[in-house]
C-alpha cells in the first residue's frame, strides 16, 4: 500500500520551500534515501527529431515559429538517423532516449507512423524510450504504448494561474487531459516545469500542487531553469540562482518521494558544487548531451567526470518499471482513427509574446 500524500496544499508546499536551507536539505536527503539509491542517477539523452516551426506561442520557447530566433528547423528525422543517435547515447552511458517534436499535438498519418517505428526501434535496443510530441488522444497514447513507449513527457510548465502569462494558444486543462490519456496505458508519465519565467514562489508551489495531487504522481518530474533565448519573449529574464534550484529540487523530492526528479535545462549555468547539492537534495536524473532540443547542455564527458568525482553511477534501464513489449505495426490492435480533437485555444493575448512576435530581423548570437 502506498503512503504517498496526494492532498498537498499550496500553503503546505510553500512552508516546505521556505524552510531554513540546512533543514530543508536534511529532510529532502532523508526522504530521498528512503526511496532511492542516493548514488545512482538516471541519464537520458534528449533528441530533437523535428525542430522549429511550432505554431504555439510559449513565451520561453525558441522553436515557436512566430518568434525571431536563430533556430534552424528540420523535418522529421529518419528511423535510421534516430537509431544511430540512440546507439551513440547508449555507448555514452544513457539508459533512455527522449524524442521531442515541435508539434502542438499528434496527428494521425505517416509522420506519427514514423515516430512509432522509432519507438519500436529504440525499445529493441533495450533502452527506455520517451516521447514529447504535444497533446495526444487516448487512442494515440495506446498506439505509442503498443509500440513499446516507456514514458511520455508533457510538462505543466508552471501553475495554472501563471500559465496564462506564458502561453495563450492552449489551455492548462489540455495538458492535464493529455496526462490522463497517457495514464490509460502502461506508459509512465514525465511532467514538470520551468522556474525563472517571472513567476512567484506561490506559482512554483502551485505547479507542485498540480503534479503532487495527481494519483499516481508522475514517475519523472523535470525541473528546468529558464534558458533565456534571444528573440523569445523571455529573453531578458534574469538567470535563476542556484539556491532557487536547490530549494525547488528539495521541495519536489519531499512532496513526491518516489518520483525521479530530473535536473534539466539550465545546467550549463550550474557549477559542479551546485549540481552536487541538487543531487544531495534529491535530484536523481539528468539529461546528457550537448543540447536539450535547442539550448546548450553540458558535454557528456563532462557529466561522466562529475559522476566519477561525486561517486555517482548511471542507472540501468528498466529499474523503476519493466521493459514494455513491442507490438509490430502489422499486429497492432489500435488503428489510426483520423481524430480531430478540439484542443482548446484560450484566445487571450500576452503582451510580451505579442511584442516578440512583432520584432523583425535576424537574431545574432554572441
Amino acid at each position: 500500500m502506498s503512503n504517498t500524500k496526494h492532498n498537498w496544499t499550496k500553503e503546505e508546499i510553500l512552508e516546505i520551500y521556505n524552510k531554513p536551507l540546512m533543514e530543508l536539505l536534511y529532510e529532502a536527503a532523508t526522504v530521498h534515501r528512503q526511496h532511492h539509491d542516493p548514488n545512482t542517477v538516471q541519464v537520458s539523452t534528449l533528441l530533437s527529431i523535428k525542430t522549429g516551426g511550432c505554431p504555439e506561442d510559449c513565451g520561453y520557447c525558441p522553436q515557436a515559429a512566430r518568434y525571431h530566433t536563430d533556430i534552424e528547423g528540420n523535418d522529421l528525422m529518419t528511423v535510421q538517423q534516430v537509431k544511430a543517435q540512440a546507439l551513440r547515447a547508449k555507448a555514452s552511458g544513457s539508459s533512455r532516449v527522449c524524442m521531442g517534436a515541435a508539434w502542438r499535438n499528434v496527428k494521425d498519418g505517416p509522420e506519427f507512423d514514423q515516430v512509432l517505428d522509432m519507438v519500436r526501434t529504440i525499445n529493441k535496443l533495450d533502452m527506455e524510450v520517451c516521447c514529447t510530441l504535444g497533446m495526444v488522444t487516448e487512442n494515440q497514447a495506446k498506439r505509442l504504448a503498443e509500440a513499446g513507449l516507456y514514458a511520455y513527457n508533457h510538462n505543466l510548465d508552471t501553475s495554472e494561474e501563471y500559465y496564462k502569462e506564458v502561453i495563450s494558444t492552449r489551455g492548462y486543462e489540455d495538458r492535464l487531459q493529455t496526462i490522463e490519456n497517457v495514464r490509460k496505458t502502461n506508459v509512465t508519465v514525465c511532467s514538470g516545469g520551468i522556474i525563472g519565467m517571472g513567476e512567484s514562489e506561490g506559482d512554483r508551489a502551485g505547479m507542485l500542487v498540480a503534479l503532487a495531487t495527481l494519483n499516481p504522481q508522475p514517475e519523472s518530474v523535470p525541473i528546468n531553469a529558464l534558458v533565456a533565448v534571444e528573440g523569445t519573449p523571455m529573453e531578458d529574464q534574469k538567470p535563476v540562482e542556484i539556491w532557487e534550484m536547490i530549494r525547488m529540487v528539495a521541495t519536489t523530492r519531499i512532496v513526491m518521494p518516489k518520483t525521479q526528479v530530473r535536473l534539466s535545462a539550465g545546467r550549463t549555468e550550474m557549477s559542479r558544487e551546485g549540481q552536487a547539492m541538487c543531487f544531495f537534495a534529491g535530484a536523481n536524473s539528468i539529461f546528457a548531451g550537448d543540447k536539450l532540443l535547442t539550448t546548450p547542455n553540458p558535454d557528456v564527458n563532462e557529466d561522466m567526470a562529475m559522476f566519477q568525482q561525486l561517486g555517482l553511477n548511471p542507472q540501468k534501464a528498466f529499474v523503476k518499471a519493466p521493459q514494455p513489449k513491442t507490438v509490430e505495426a502489422a499486429e497492432s490492435q489500435f488503428q489510426p482513427l483520423g481524430e480531430k480533437p478540439k484542443w482548446s485555444r484560450p484566445g487571450h493575448t500576452i503582451d510580451r509574446n505579442e511584442a516578440a512576435k512583432q520584432k523583425t530581423g535576424v537574431v545574432s548570437k554572441q
